[in-house]
């Protein structure tokens, strides 16, 4: 009697040059222990990128590997990877950001598509309050000994000084969701407002948010917020979203933190703003093109908070990471319903 073929399961999570984003093998061990014996779990070791949206690079191998596969776990992936497929019935992204993978073959069929969001939260919103911070007690204009030995208070300590507290002042959070909430219920601990837009601003109002506003009320978010976090999915509806009118909608003393993705805010239109210093600052994770390129005036500016793309890392991502993987595996195999099912026509 001719043996079953084992179902096969795909783990494409593996960096060489940035290790928080490869899945230790004590993780790929559990979720191998969470199959049940008719499958085989197959680590590949190829590099992947968990920076984007999905991407991972084409490869011989990892086509031959998926020809099999019913199940992908990776850093998104692109089309020709799936259209290479015959057997998928479920993938899965490290990444809250799905973009890079919603193209035509997955967005036509019926194969599960679920995400990482809500992994990323509380890093993210730590993140962004860091920003906050650097803002609010003027660590751009107060930063000594870099370069030379300096010692000066003069620019913070006058009636216009741009030291302020965080405390009473109002957040506006663009995109309530899995870091929009971590970001909002951290901020209302600090004793500040929380504003907060929503798709479905008719929802049950979470404790954490003083204001809940729909799309359609952006402006009058942007105006009346003291630091604007960007936390929304990039999708076609967010591509640009954050343009010359809304820059100029917002207070001349208000910051503009994007954790998001690089393409929501026009660049052009925000490096206009800060160069002619109608905002107060940026703290920016995320550009439209990555690494941020070398000519870019951002580099220039003693008025942004610039990090690359980090903000997401942690050393306990995978710990909730594979969580949520093992989760959806019993979900998948009992065939109940699985947890962070991408809205394939919404984009997240």
């Amino acid at each position: 009697m001719t043996r079953a073929k084992p179902r096969r399961f795909i783990i494409d999570m593996f960096s060489s040059r940035d290790p928080s984003w490869c899945m230790p093998e004590a993780d790929v061990d559990r979720v191998r222990r969470a199959l049940r014996s008719d499958w085989e779990l197959l680590r590949l070791r190829e590099e992947a990128d968990g920076s984007g949206d999905g991407g991972t690079g084409v490869t011989p191998e990892r086509i031959k590997a998926l020809e099999d596969a019913e199940v992908y776990c990776g850093f998104g992936i692109p089309s020709e990877l799936f259209e290479a497929t015959a057997k998928l019935r479920w993938v899965h992204s490290g990444s809250a950001g799905v973009g890079g993978s919603l193209h035509g073959a997955i967005l036509e069929g019926d194969v599960i598509f679920t995400n990482s969001a809500g992994t990323h939260g509380v890093p993210v919103a730590e993140h962004a309050l860091a920003m906050m911070f650097y803002f609010a007690r003027g660590f751009d204009q107060l930063q000594v000994g870099r370069g030379a030995p300096r010692w000066t208070r003069d620019r913070v300590t006058g009636f216009d000084s741009p030291i302020g507290e965080l405390t009473d002042s109002v957040v506006g959070i663009l995109g309530y969701g899995g870091i929009g909430r971590e970001v909002g219920r951290r901020a209302k601990g600090l004793g500040m407002q929380v504003w907060a837009t929503a798709r479905n601003p008719r929802a049950v109002k979470p404790p954490s948010v003083d204001r809940l506003f729909g799309p359609t009320d952006l402006t009058e978010v942007l105006a009346g917020s003291d630091y604007v976090v960007v936390a929304l999915p990039h999708t076609d509806e967010t591509d640009g979203l954050i343009g010359a009118t809304e820059l100029a909608a917002m207070k001349d003393t208000a910051v503009l933190i994007n954790v998001a993705r690089g393409r929501i805010i026009d660049e052009d239109a925000l490096i206009d703003v800060l160069k002619r210093r109608k905002i107060r600052g940026a703290g920016l994770d995320v550009y439209q093109k990555e690494p941020l390129p070398s000519y870019s005036p951002l580099w220039e500016f003693d008025n942004v908070c610039l990090t690359p793309h980090m903000a997401g890392v942690s050393p306990r991502f995978w710990e909730r990471e594979t969580e949520l993987i093992i989760e959806n595996v019993e979900r998948y195999l009992d065939g109940e319903p699985m947890l962070n099912v991408v809205n394939k026509q919404a984009g997240y």
